[in-house]
Formats: C-alpha cells, sequence, structure tokens
C-alpha cells in the first residue's frame, strides 16, 4: 500500500511542468484520495479524538443533504450519502485502532465496516443504538454547532429521530462534536502535505498564464475576458473551481477603493489598458484540498521595461505585513490576539493594514480559527477566539494601503497565499507574491 501511495506522489510530483502541470486521471485521484483518507482515519483521528475527550462519534446524513464533514469521510467512488448513511467512529481505549462502523444499507467501501442487517433488523435507528449500548461508550458526540456551520452537519430531523431512539433504551446523553469536527477539518496529515504544495504551484502557474500577453491584449482584452479563460482553463486541465474568480483594476483615475465592491465580488468589465494595475482572486480544487490566492500584474507603458517604483514600494509593505502578520502566529494564540498584536505592529510601522485570514483545507473557507474579517477589524467573536493549533493551513489574506501622490489617491495592494503552521512556524506552501506580473503593450 505505501508503495503505491509514493508512486502516485512521484506521479504528481515528475511530470510536472510550468508548460503543462500534471493533474492526475480520475481513477488514480480516486486512489490517492481513498488512500489519504484511510491514512487520516488510522495515524490522525485517534489523537485528535483522544484530545477532545470523545470516544464515539456519530455521522448521519441522508442522500443528497449531507453533513459537509460526512462528506469528507466518503471514499472517492460515493458521490454522496446514499440512502440514510450513518457512520460511528469508536474509540475502543488503550491503544487499540479506532473502529469504523456503517449503519447503514450499503458497506461504505473498504474504509468503514458494514454493521447493519435490515433483514435481522428492519429499524436503523434500533441497530444504531444497539450497538452504542453494546460499546458502552463514555461520551458519544454528533455535530451539532451554534457558531461553527461546518461542524453543524446534523439535520434537525435526524437529531430528533436520534435522540429520541437512544432516550427510549439508554440514558447516554449527546454532546456536540464541535472541537473534534473543527479538528478533522482543520488538521492536515503528512501524506496531504506531500501534494498540497502541488495544488498552489499549479494555481500560480494558471495565474502567470491570465496575466501575460497570451492572454492580455491590452486596449482589447476586459477583466471579465480573463475571467471566463480562467474557468474554461480549469475545465482544459480537468479540475474545478470553488469560486467564480474576479478580476479587477486600479488605475489613475478618480476612482477611489471601495470596500463594499471589493468583497462582494464585483462584476463590472473594464478594458484593461497601460499602466493599469490588475489584482486577482482564484481557487481552484483538487484531491479535496482547496486553493485561495490573489496576486496582481502591472500592464507596462509603451516607454516603460517594469512596474513603476511607486507601486513596486507598495507591493513590498504588503509583503512585509504578511511578514508582521505570520510573525505573531504561536501555537494556542487565538486569532483575534494574532490580529490585535499584528495590527499594533504594523500601524507602529506605518502600514495601514486590513487582515482577514482565514483556514483552508477541505473548504476554501474552512473550519478553525479566523484572524479578522475585512468588516471586523477589531476582531471576530467565537471563531477568531478560537486558538491555533499546528499542522493547519491558512489563507494569509490581507490588503495594505498606501497612498501615490503620483495617482493622487489610495490604492490597496491586496494578497493571498496558502501557508502551513507547525512548530517551525508559517511556511509558504510554493511561496508568495514578491513581484508583480509584466504584460507588455505593443
Amino acid at each position: 500500500m505505501k508503495n503505491k501511495i509514493v508512486g502516485l506522489l512521484l506521479l504528481i510530483f515528475c511530470t510536472c511542468s510550468a508548460a503543462a502541470p500534471n493533474v492526475l486521471p480520475m481513477r488514480e485521484r480516486a486512489q490517492l484520495i481513498n488512500q489519504v483518507l484511510d491514512d487520516r482515519l488510522q495515524n490522525l483521528l485517534p489523537g485528535l479524538m483522544r484530545r477532545e475527550g470523545i470516544d464515539m462519534w456519530v455521522l448521519i446524513s441522508r442522500e443528497y443533504n449531507e453533513d459537509p464533514i460526512l462528506k469528507t469521510m466518503l471514499p472517492a467512488n460515493w458521490l454522496s450519502a446514499r440512502r440514510r448513511t450513518i457512520l460511528v467512529l469508536f474509540d475502543p481505549g488503550e491503544g487499540k485502532p479506532i473502529e469504523r462502523l456503517a449503519v447503514a444499507r450499503y458497506a461504505v467501501d473498504s474504509l468503514f465496516r458494514k454493521s447493519w442487517d435490515k433483514e435481522k433488523q428492519p429499524d436503523q435507528w434500533d441497530s444504531l443504538v444497539n450497538m452504542i449500548k453494546q460499546k458502552q461508550p463514555k461520551r458519544v458526540a454528533i455535530n451539532q454547532s451554534k457558531h461553527f456551520a461546518l461542524a453543524d452537519g446534523i439535520t434537525a430531523t435526524e437529531y430528533d429521530a436520534f435522540s429520541q431512539a437512544l432516550a427510549k433504551q439508554s440514558a447516554i446523553q449527546l454532546m456536540s462534536s464541535e472541537k473534534l469536527a473543527i479538528a478533522w477539518l482543520e488538521t492536515r496529515s503528512e501524506m496531504e502535505m506531500q501534494f498540497y504544495p502541488n495544488l498552489i504551484e499549479l494555481g500560480h502557474q494558471v495565474i502567470a498564464e491570465a496575466f501575460s500577453n497570451q492572454v492580455v491584449k491590452p486596449g482589447v482584452t476586459t477583466t471579465e475576458d480573463i475571467v471566463w479563460w480562467l474557468r474554461e482553463k480549469v475545465l482544459d486541465l480537468r479540475l474545478q473551481t470553488w469560486f467564480h474568480p474576479t478580476v479587477s483594476l486600479q488605475r489613475s483615475n478618480n476612482e477611489t477603493f471601495d470596500h463594499v465592491d471589493a468583497f462582494t465580488q464585483r462584476t463590472r468589465s473594464q478594458i484593461i489598458m497601460p499602466g493599469d494595475l490588475l489584482h486577482m482572486d482564484f481557487g481552484l480544487t483538487y484531491l479535496r484540498l482547496h486553493s485561495d490566492q490573489q496576486q496582481h500584474a502591472y500592464v507596462l507603458k509603451a516607454n516603460e521595461t517594469d512596474a513603476p517604483d511607486y507601486l513596486k514600494k507598495a507591493l513590498a509593505s504588503a509583503n512585509r505585513l504578511q511578514d508582521v502578520f505570520t510573525g505573531h502566529f504561536k501555537l494556542g494564540r487565538t486569532g483575534n490576539e494574532v490580529l490585535k498584536l499584528s495590527r499594533q505592529q504594523a500601524i507602529k510601522e506605518g502600514i495601514k493594514p486590513s487582515i482577514y485570514t482565514h483556514p483552508i483545507g477541505y473548504h476554501g473557507h474552512a473550519a478553525g480559527t479566523t484572524l479578522g474579517m475585512w468588516d471586523s477589524q477589531g476582531g471576530v467573536p467565537v471563531q477568531g477566539d478560537y486558538p491555533l493549533h499546528v499542522n493547519t493551513a491558512y489563507s494569509i489574506e490581507l490588503n495594505a494601503a498606501t497612498f501615490i501622490p503620483q495617482w493622487n489617491k489610495e490604492i490597496r495592494i491586496m494578497l493571498e497565499e496558502e501557508a502551513y503552521f507547525d512548530q517551525s512556524g508559517v511556511k509558504y506552501l510554493n511561496g508568495r507574491q514578491t513581484q508583480f506580473h509584466l504584460i507588455k503593450s505593443e
């Protein structure tokens, strides 16, 4: 099994080039997804369950109305739950492996052992309760959460049916899996981190092509032309975007930066001209992981060979804000604490900061520590109070405002790059933008 995994990972890297980034065929993707999932269930989940003091985790979904966490535990050839799918993860303790059980009509591949025989026990709920009584867990957790949507996957109907069936035969009380659910979603495994940087590199390659003269003809191409080129390009790569990309521009005119427009994905199309500063927000989904990236390009005027120094200084200021921000990441520190410390230091250094960083992984805007929102620079209640854990990934998303005398206005350098946080600190998965993409004018 291990040799197969290594072979698939080598296939990802060895055939990758700037001109033709490698994407695995669907069959190989499914094999890798299942191997990664099996590895996470075997080697990651036990420690998380014991850390959070939960010995039984029950996930329940009906077909096409899936709990977002249950979806991360389905094998690659299961595109949805089937009928009612109930997954049970039980820690028997004493260092024994986690038991993976499916109280379902169908076996869930080889990942969860089928544990319900409808012919012998027609009532699915009674079968689940009998299993719980047999296992005698101390705590039974379900995906119910007031503040974290991704940890709130059980529906009202399923909760009512389960709790009523349990109350008839057992005194066990249900509890929220919130911390365990977040931990499962936010923690990246060693195996995932072998290929996650590849996805980020692929995104950088696509952005570089989009912000080049292969795609952009100044005076003709519009911002919306690039957006739809991105959508077509992603389809050509046999991948998906998890949100509709945006491309916008700033230029030397009377138009000022508008937060509401910038952060609600305005779609006004503009013709790209020499001297424009372009911005892109773009994200991919591959092997169940996500990217979320923002970069800038400058459109050279006829007599220019590089971006103006005043724009390069603005980019350097945003890079400095990134350094200030990631320098305050510390195990156990909350998102609000990191936000406050970072803003204080940045402002002291003469930077005008706005920080709105989020976890990333199984979802684009993932569960975990929220570090500011564009409209909540004083901190984010609850999600921002959640502490940082190691082996987690983040979209380092922020902007720095700089007044440009040559344009007689303030501009924003808006950057976003994926990074990994572990005991050694924060590391970008495939570098970050420190120079503008340059587009020539004919």
